[in-house]
């Protein structure tokens, strides 16, 4: 990031003749009081906010990719026991799977509490990387993203980890659904919602998807005027947690928590192949 990188080039001066006169004035008050909080003292993160842009990646993968592949497969166990998906064409079903299955997963992390823990990639610098390769004898590599990634950015680039502000929006997600406290039958109407869109582009059964999910919309509405009756604001509270989910993007939930021990291999595949087994 540029702008702390430059304060590390103006510390070396800079730091030392403040951090000079703020132990004068330390010494200089009463025993025991430090400087006023906001006084004396560096913002910790970065003013620009390219702390989202950093590249992260699992801090435990296999307990992580473990626990988001279960969750996956309880995923579309609950979709392939809907009587109403059942019924709709092959095609139908896979175009529902494909566009929902990433909110669904997520919804099943909130709904088993799965928690995780990311670290910052270590990528080499421009520098770094024009001199390793000048050893090498090769030409210097284009900037970008390194090989071998799927994620890709919104400048049409490679595929990169996901960043730091994708993994933030899921945690926020994630603790979103926590503080509500959901129940198993408002998550699975919740799932209903997410599971039956009707403006998917292709699909032939579109006003039958469109009242599967006016359906859920109302089962939800009533469990919750019937369970949470001092709560006249639930039913909107869980309607925003529908919206949240439209900010976590597919390829970043795959890059996280599937690359790692599916490599390669196409999601849609996958996921075609475990809809036409039986889970």
């Amino acid at each position: 990031c540029r702008c702390c990188a430059d304060g590390r080039r103006h510390s070396s001066i800079l730091y030392n003749i403040l951090r000079s006169q703020e132990r004068a004035a330390a010494a200089a008050s009463p025993a025991g009081q430090g400087p006023r909080r906001g006084q004396g003292q560096a913002s910790r993160g970065c003013p620009c906010g390219g702390w989202r842009r950093r590249r992260v990646a699992l801090r435990s993968p296999q307990v992580a990719c473990k626990a988001a592949s279960a969750v996956l497969v309880k995923t579309l166990r609950f979709v392939q026991n809907v009587p109403c998906f059942q019924e709709l064409p092959l095609d139908e079903q896979l175009l529902l799977v494909r566009s929902c299955w990433a909110p669904l997963l997520v919804l099943g992390l909130a709904q088993d509490r799965v928690h995780f823990e990311t670290v910052e990639s270590a990528e080499p610098s421009m520098l770094q990387r024009i001199l390793t390769t000048r050893r090498q004898g090769e030409q210097p590599p284009p900037r970008g993203p390194a090989a071998g990634r799927s994620h890709h950015g919104p400048d049409g680039g490679g595929p990169q980890l996901p960043s730091a502000g994708e993994i933030q929006a899921i945690k926020g997600f994630l603790a979103k659904c926590w503080s509500l406290d959901i129940s198993t039958k408002e998550y699975a109407y919740l799932k209903g919602t997410v599971l039956f869109n009707p403006d998917l582009p292709g699909l032939q059964c579109t006003q039958y998807i469109e009242g599967l999910q006016r359906e859920a919309q109302q089962a939800l509405n009533e469990h919750v005027r019937l369970i949470h009756r001092g709560d006249e604001a639930r039913f909107a509270k869980l309607n925003v947690v529908l919206s949240l989910l439209r900010s976590i993007n597919a390829n970043v939930i795959a890059e996280l928590f599937f690359r790692p021990i599916i490599g390669a291999v196409n999601m849609d595949d996958m996921l075609l192949e475990m809809l036409c087994a039986k889970l």
